[in-house]
């Protein structure tokens, strides 16, 4: 069953929708939104706080708290019941196409009666859009292309929520009769940015099969038992997500675990050469073929050794060159999450977080960090009601704050800058030098051309005050589609300029997408792996940047972030 938090969560997002498509006031959504992010993350089970403690939780006010009373209560919300029966159906399924937002979707239902996915496709096919008010030339393809994008994603979700099943799947057997080794396996464990269902192995005897698999099957995340069997059990999650458990003989760990955490393609390069080796390579471990004798796989180490292969990472492990480089001796020395001296990219309530800038502070100082950039959005993102003054105001603060703190924490005051249609950014020369660092981020227009958007990002890129790139396509997985631009030109213009692009690990952006990364890197680019966090909990988002990063091959070096801060300072202010 889906925790108390995260039923609260879907109710209050869902709000927050309803509130855009019904064109409702643009700042009560991004109270429930803001609201609703806080609840997902807020780390006790709001089930059991009472009125009083739920307006404790940031971005909660009366009235959401006494909404998620009502819920938690009665199981419904009078208001949202209210709001949703004047929404049909069909325009929420057209909003969860990318590129498609709620006024676009109730646009095509008012004017057009479009009330599901395939009648939308059916009028671009049939020009139906031609001369619609907020749909210009490029909209049936950039619909159709966002029809695409949700259709191929199928029933996956984001890397975020599969590894939280992943791990509580792991918890919860490590204690079962006989299990010696338990872990997660699959493309959760390479870290793919979306997860179709979730490999678990346990090694344990063969007497003590049954006992792990019913144990499986007992867990509070099992809704409903697909297949049970001593070798393999599958079950559902109530939201649908098939986990499979697989148990092996103890002797037979570490052929399974490598064999089930590959991508085929990998497993298809291991295997050609065992055979070239006169071996035979599978989940139950590596034998001689000639006289099928088993040799040692209790670890991935021994089976990578026996194809005389140092062991690779499982993040590497896409057929993307990592076997040929471990024949060669060249695999990278990949940037793990403890080389991160900081966060360079984070956000408080005095625009659209939901921590206060000392509660911010103090989070990243647990984390051990040596430095930490505070980057409120600038005045141009006009929703998060920015200005000078309040921003030269928080500089005062943060330097406060940093006389606190001295050497133990660096603190950096920072800004994320919008970048305009025409490649500006917000405030003046003179201004934007008074910041340690400056991000400069996508956040509008998203539909113009492909020149034009190559010319505005490069024209952010040249800005001598513009040290980062954030969330450099703009994508949000599974919502909307990165931005047409030409993305070799982007990353030669950052190698020329010495400008970082960054990788934000918030799980719904992943971006830049490793893909991007590997063709980045060859252009000489420096990079920043931030969390975009804004709240406490979301500081920790950086370990899904890591992974990207990871899958793009990336080294300490090429981090500006793992630098130390003398270095680190050059690099912003040459």
């Amino acid at each position: 069953m889906a925790r108390p938090n995260e039923e609260v969560e879907a109710l209050l997002q869902e709000y927050a929708d309803l509130i855009a498509i019904t064109g409702g006031d643009a700042f009560k959504q991004r109270a429930y939104e803001r609201a609703a992010r806080a609840v997902g993350g807020y780390p006790q089970d709001v089930s059991g706080l009472d009125a009083k403690a739920l307006k404790g939780i940031p971005g909660v006010g009366k009235s959401i708290a006494d909404k998620i009373a009502e819920y938690l209560e009665t199981g419904h919300v009078a208001a949202i019941e209210e709001t949703r029966s004047t929404v049909p159906p069909g325009v929420r399924e057209l909003m969860s196409i990318p590129t498609l937002g709620p006024k676009r979707a109730m646009t095509l239902y008012r004017e057009l009666k479009v009330s599901s996915v395939d009648e939308l496709v059916a009028a671009v096919h049939e020009d139906r859009l031609t001369g619609l008010k907020g749909f210009g030339p490029k909209a049936a393809d950039n619909i159709l292309h966002g029809v695409e994008l949700m259709r191929a994603s199928g029933g996956r979700i984001l890397l975020g929520e599969a590894l939280r099943i992943a791990e509580e799947t792991v918890a919860g057997l490590v204690a079962a009769t006989g299990c010696e080794r338990c872990a997660y396996a699959g493309s959760v464990r390479r870290m793919k940015e979306t997860i179709g269902d979730v490999d678990v192995l346990v090694a344990a005897p063969d007497e003590d099969a049954e006992a792990v698999m019913t144990a499986f099957t007992e867990l509070p995340t099992a809704a409903e038992v697909v297949v049970h069997g001593l070798k393999k059990t599958s079950v559902r999650t109530a939201k649908g997500l098939q986990i499979d458990l697989r148990v092996l003989p103890p002797d037979s760990w570490g052929a399974g675990l490598q064999y089930f955490t590959g991508a085929q393609q990998h497993n298809i390069r291991t295997r050609e050469i065992a055979q070239r080796k006169g071996l035979k390579l599978s989940e139950y471990g590596v034998f001689d073929a000639e006289r099928d004798k088993p040799l040692p796989a209790r670890t991935e180490e021994e089976v990578y050794a026996h194809l005389d292969l140092p062991w690779i990472p499982p993040t590497l492990r896409e057929d993307r060159g990592e076997v040929a480089a471990a024949q060669r001796g060249e695999l990278p020395t990949l940037v793990g999450e403890d080389d991160l001296r900081g966060d360079l990219h984070t956000h408080t309530d005095l625009t659209d977080g939901l921590a206060s800038l000392e509660e911010m502070v103090e989070a990243a100082a647990r984390r051990g960090y040596a430095y930490y950039a505070v980057t409120d959005h600038a005045p141009e993102l006009k929703m998060q009601r920015m200005t000078s003054e309040k921003m030269l105001a928080q500089r005062d603060r943060v330097r406060a704050l940093a006389d606190r703190y001295g050497r133990r924490l660096r603190l950096l005051h920072g800004t994320e800058l919008n970048i305009d249609p025409e490649g500006e950014v917000d405030w003046p020369a003179d201004f934007l030098a008074g910041f340690d660092l400056c991000v400069a981020s996508v956040h509008s227009h998203f539909g113009l051309d492909r020149a034009a958007q190559t010319r505005r990002l490069i024209r952010a890129i040249e800005n001598p005050h513009v040290n980062v790139i954030g969330h450099p396509t703009t994508r949000k997985l599974g919502r909307r589609a990165g931005i047409d631009v030409d993305l070799d030109a982007v990353f030669a213009a950052c190698a020329r300029t010495g400008t970082a692009l960054e990788v934000n690990g918030h799980p719904e952006r992943l971006d830049l997408r490793d893909e991007h990364v590997l063709l980045a890197r060859r252009h000489g680019v420096r990079f920043a792996i931030d969390s975009d966090a804004h709240a406490v909990s979301e500081l920790a988002n950086v370990r899904f940047g890591v992974a990207t990063a990871q899958r793009g091959w990336l080294t300490p070096a090429e981090v500006i972030n793992t630098w130390p801060l003398t270095r680190l300072r050059r690099f912003l202010r040459p």
